[in-house]
């Protein structure tokens, strides 16, 4: 319940509006607020409606609609300084309200938003009956779009009945279709079965016709086999005539060979008495020491392989390593992580190297180790021991291609091993023509 105080022109007596003001008449009194808004100075407005002074009517309903009204509520004189304005602006309207005699062709909303604002004696009543006017007209509008919304819908369900109806018989239509295909395809199906049963039929006998051509093929076969038996018999037969045919043939010519050999005895003997009187040198060098070869001796890689002794036996690597200007390259890490791979890698380079080192001074052979770079996180600062060249692969070069290189750069005819158990690096030393040995026996060999 809203409690307000009478503003007519004699003060009345305080009235109650006993319901919420109507929507309609609210808007109605925020459009006379800020009608009378501009005619105001900023001293004359509420606080917290000065913010809004410079703006247009239609602009202050819009950001200050509730600020109005609720300052037309709450601050009287805000309210008798609108209603002022609306007497100047609205006379007759104004008149008549004060007059207690509102205009009979003047819309119930305006009446009722001007008596608000203006608190003549009765304002409540004018309110309230503009409120029942707007309930009324709202009643009515929505009867009457009711009404049109029946209607509609009507005319809806007419044209939903007809379409339902069109449908109906569109699909009664295909449901025909439906079953004459349904028969064909019964029918279809029927005759396919039947021709299922036709070549199952023909398959059966297919197989069985099949079957006897195998065992017939069988029966040729075992057939062929026997007369291949005694073909290879009469072969062998005529083989063992052939060879005694042979034998007749050389005894019958053993009587023609002994007057060539006779005839060639006597051109050897003629020739020798042409050498002695012709006083000719004796040869110094024979055809057979222009061939280029290995004499015995001078053994080779392929030389040591080709004896007695096993591939696993360590001699074979002193044998190799025997062989003049021999040069032993070893793939380290394949090394160390066959005979001891538990240790750090630092460790496993330190204990191979100074093997080596220990070897290179038995056998004065050339020693070159070679690590494979990529497993290292930084470079090695590392003193090569004596005898023995220290090499790591560069970046993005493996170990086994380092070892491919130094194969390939050796020249063709020195013996060159290759320690390692890499069955790819041992296949392409080999190509190259260097000696391949496993890395368990250079270990045996080092221990």
């Amino acid at each position: 319940m809203v409690e307000t105080e009478g503003g007519g022109p004699e003060g009345g007596a305080a009235e109650v509006l006993d319901r919420p003001l109507p929507d309609g008449v609210r808007r109605r009194v925020v459009g006379i607020v800020a009608d009378g808004f501009g005619g105001l100075s900023p001293a004359e407005l509420p606080t917290q409606l000065r913010q809004y002074a410079r703006f247009t009517p239609n602009r202050r309903v819009k950001f200050a609609g509730n600020a109005m009204a609720a300052a037309v509520e709450t601050d009287p004189a805000f309210r008798q300084r609108i209603a002022d304005r609306l007497r100047q602006t609205q006379a007759e309207l104004s008149g008549a309200l004060d007059s207690g005699t509102p205009l009979p062709a003047a819309d119930p909303l305006d009446v009722a938003a001007a008596a608000y604002v203006l608190r003549p004696p009765g304002w409540v009543k004018l309110v309230a009956a503009a409120g029942e006017e707007v309930l009324r007209a709202d009643a009515e509008r929505v009867e009457e779009e009711g009404r049109a919304e029946l209607e509609r819908l009507r005319e809806e369900l007419t044209r939903a009945r007809e379409q339902a109806r069109g449908e109906a018989e569109r699909l009664r239509g295909e449901l025909e279709v439906a079953r004459r295909e349904t028969d064909s395809l019964h029918r279809r199906l029927r005759s396919a079965l039947s021709d299922v049963k036709r070549g199952e039929a023909a398959l059966r006998k297919a197989r069985a016709e099949a079957q006897a051509v195998r065992d017939e093929g069988q029966v040729r076969a075992s057939a062929a086999e026997s007369e291949a038996r005694r073909l290879k018999t009469r072969l062998g037969e005529a083989e063992a005539a052939l060879e005694a045919a042979r034998r007749a043939s050389r005894e019958g010519r053993s009587v023609e060979d002994m007057r060539v050999r006779l005839l060639l005895d006597t051109l050897m003997d003629a020739s020798q008495g042409l050498r002695r009187e012709l006083a000719l040198p004796p040869v110094s060098m024979r055809p057979a020491e222009t061939v280029d070869a290995v004499e015995p001796g001078r053994m080779t890689p392929k030389d040591i392989a080709a004896r007695a002794l096993s591939e696993g036996d360590p001699a074979v690597l002193d044998q190799l390593l025997a062989l003049p200007q021999a040069h032993l390259v070893v793939d380290g890490y394949n090394v160390t992580k066959t005979g001891y791979p538990q240790m750090p890698l630092d460790k496993q380079r330190l204990r191979l190297l100074g093997q080596l080192s220990q070897l290179a001074a038995q056998t004065g052979a050339e020693i070159t180790c070679v690590f494979d770079g990529a497993e290292l996180l930084a470079p090695v600062l590392l003193a090569p021991p004596r005898g023995v060249r220290v090499l790591f692969s560069k970046p993005g070069v493996t170990a086994d291609e380092l070892i491919r290189r130094l194969v390939r750069a050796e020249p063709p005819g020195r013996p060159v091993v290759v320690a390692s158990t890499d069955r790819e690096v041992a296949d392409g030393v080999a190509r190259a023509g260097a000696r391949p040995v496993a890395s368990a026996v250079l270990l045996r060999r080092l221990s």
